[in-house]
């Protein structure tokens, strides 16, 4: 437990969380005695990872609206993100499984490993508090959001507009050329006009960050670095 617990940059004061966190259901299950599974503590660790994603982007981004702020936070805690987040602190080779699940490559599944991830998150905060919990969560979504989810942050449009507003003349506009998709998944597609002339296309799961992704292209047309 202790390359674990380095791994995690914590030390627990009371083990057996920790323990508790790591012991998938088959292990509890065969096992029986003494054993229960990590199960109550994903249920609270999928709890304590909302609020704490959904406190720093509702602080970081106050003008995104509720839509947005959803699709992020759960692009953010995806199984995806939190199984990769797991395989990074090698979280497989120390769960407690029962033979068959070892067996059959649990310590490699997804669903395992995402859950996993929630577990020992709740378990951080049982033993050493939210703040705790706090910087364990933010040591990694705050590179997922800085690595990957930077295009949805940057103020393209604005960009573009400082350039176009050195002309007079010329002014920017912004058309929806395409709409498609459920209500819960909607898909925009947005040109940007400079006058009468397309200089950008973009897509986006709303118009506003459609219209971001068509400033962006106009942008990169442009030679700008973006």
């Amino acid at each position: 437990m202790d390359s674990l617990e380095t791994k995690l940059g914590y030390k627990f004061k009371n083990i057996n969380y920790l323990k508790n966190a790591l012991t998938h259901s088959s292990y509890a299950n065969e096992v029986r005695s003494g054993f229960s599974s990590n199960e109550r503590l994903e249920f609270l660790g999928d709890s304590v990872l909302s609020v704490i994603v959904s406190d720093y982007i509702y602080k970081q981004f106050p003008s995104m609206p509720e839509g947005e702020l959803s699709r992020l936070r759960a692009t953010l805690v995806c199984e995806k993100s939190l199984c990769g987040f797991s395989r990074e602190l090698e979280l497989g080779k120390y769960l407690m499984l029962g033979k068959g699940e070892d067996h059959n490559g649990g310590r490699e599944r997804d669903s395992i490993l995402a859950d996993a991830f929630e577990a020992v998150l709740a378990a951080m905060y049982l033993d050493g508090g939210m703040e705790v919990a706090r910087k364990h969560v933010m040591r990694f979504v705050l590179r997922e959001i800085n690595n990957e989810y930077e295009d949805v942050f940057k103020d393209y449009k604005t960009v573009l507009q400082e350039i176009i507003q050195r002309n007079p003349e010329e002014s920017v506009t912004y058309i929806v050329t395409d709409e498609n998709g459920p209500d819960h998944n909607k898909q925009f597609t947005v040109e940007v006009h400079l006058n009468s002339n397309v200089i950008g296309r973009g897509t986006g799961h709303s118009k506003k960050q459609a219209e971001q992704m068509a400033a962006k292209q106009a942008l990169e047309l442009m030679g700008k670095s973006v």
